[in-house]
């Protein structure tokens, strides 16, 4: 196999590494933004007062607040269009 072919299999896997990645990413951002607008709907009033809910609820409110606001503003257009059809 000729250097050139070596290279053009390389471009390629790298390729379909970033498909591979940039479709994950999208995925991620996806359950982002509807956890995001989970946590901004939950009534803290309602919830079960065992430790472990509150703890979880916590937890998540935590992570998606050290998120940049441009990771979350990315996380909740991906899934605006589908609460909004409208959008």
């Amino acid at each position: 196999m000729s250097s050139h072919a070596l290279k053009e299999d390389e471009i390629r896997l790298l390729r379909d590494e970033i498909e591979l990645l940039m479709n994950e990413r999208r995925q991620l951002l996806q359950v982002t933004g509807a956890a995001a607008v989970f946590v901004a709907n939950l009534d803290t009033e309602t919830l079960p007062d065992e430790a472990d809910t509150i703890d979880a609820a916590e937890m998540l409110a935590e992570q998606l607040n050290g998120l940049s606001e441009e990771t979350l503003k990315d996380a909740l257009e991906s899934v605006r269009a589908e609460m909004d059809p409208a959008a």
